[in-house]
């Protein structure tokens, strides 16, 4: 577990479920401490079926963590700064007495000639409209999606925790791998769905695909998600 930084893989996977135990059982205190006399609101039980997956836990929303995008802006920067001294330079120049610089004069006649349905003009205008989207997509969007945000204890709801996604995937296919009658397991953990492919070697595959989604459901909601994704279990039998 780790509150905005950590190193994906199994180490920070086991830490996130070690000490997701003590903040589940503490929320049960404060629930029903606010449940308060009959007649004065919904009990703890109801007000934990009506809540979402996101307010779980603290109370509030959970959202993923949010990237720096720390490269992306310093390119950004980048291209800007160069541009900027590059036209402030020759602008200086000019007023100094000296003639404006030859890429500035053909940038100038190139605008001022070629009509506005050019092929140039066009590709031009379809690429900064693309980096401008995708410019603004990159501002709006919270980006990290590896990092899974976990549910924040009802006695510190400014608590924030994240588990990594390849971690999680390595917790839940040690759980399908304690089935009877897998041989192998493959976990993948997205934002909304969790899917398992098993191989059976021995016992029914459908008992062994029951089996498995209540083990995969158990160890997810162990690990304490603030939205728990939704368990999707495939199995396949292997001849011996």
């Amino acid at each position: 577990m780790t509150p905005d930084t950590g190193s994906p893989g199994r180490g920070s996977a086991s830490s996130a479920h070690g000490d997701t135990a003590a903040p589940a059982s503490r929320a049960t205190g404060p629930s029903a401490k606010e449940a308060g006399p009959p007649g004065h609101g919904p009990s703890a039980p109801d007000r934990a079926a009506a809540g979402t997956g996101d307010e779980r836990g603290g109370g509030h929303r959970t959202h993923r963590k949010w990237s720096a995008r720390r490269v992306t802006s310093a390119v950004v920067a980048a291209v800007i700064l160069v541009a900027a001294v590059a036209a402030l330079v020759d602008v200086i120049a000019v007023r100094a007495g000296r003639p404006a610089a030859a890429w500035r004069r053909h940038l100038a006649d190139e605008l001022a000639t070629r009509p506005v349905d050019d092929v140039w003009m066009l590709t031009g205008a379809a690429v900064a409209a693309a980096l401008g989207v995708w410019l603004i997509i990159l501002a709006l969007t919270p980006g990290q999606r590896r990092w899974l945000p976990m549910r924040s204890p009802a006695d510190c709801p400014r608590l924030r925790a994240f588990l990594d996604r390849d971690g999680a995937a390595d917790l839940l296919r040690n759980a399908a791998m304690r089935v009877p009658g897998v041989s192998a397991a493959h976990v993948r953990v997205r934002r909304h769905r969790i899917r398992a492919r098993a191989d059976v070697r021995f016992r029914d595959a459908r008992q062994v695909r029951d089996d498995l989604t209540a083990v995969l459901d158990e160890e997810r909601d162990r690990l304490a998600l603030a939205r728990p994704p939704r368990v999707v279990v495939r199995v396949r039998r292997r001849p011996d």
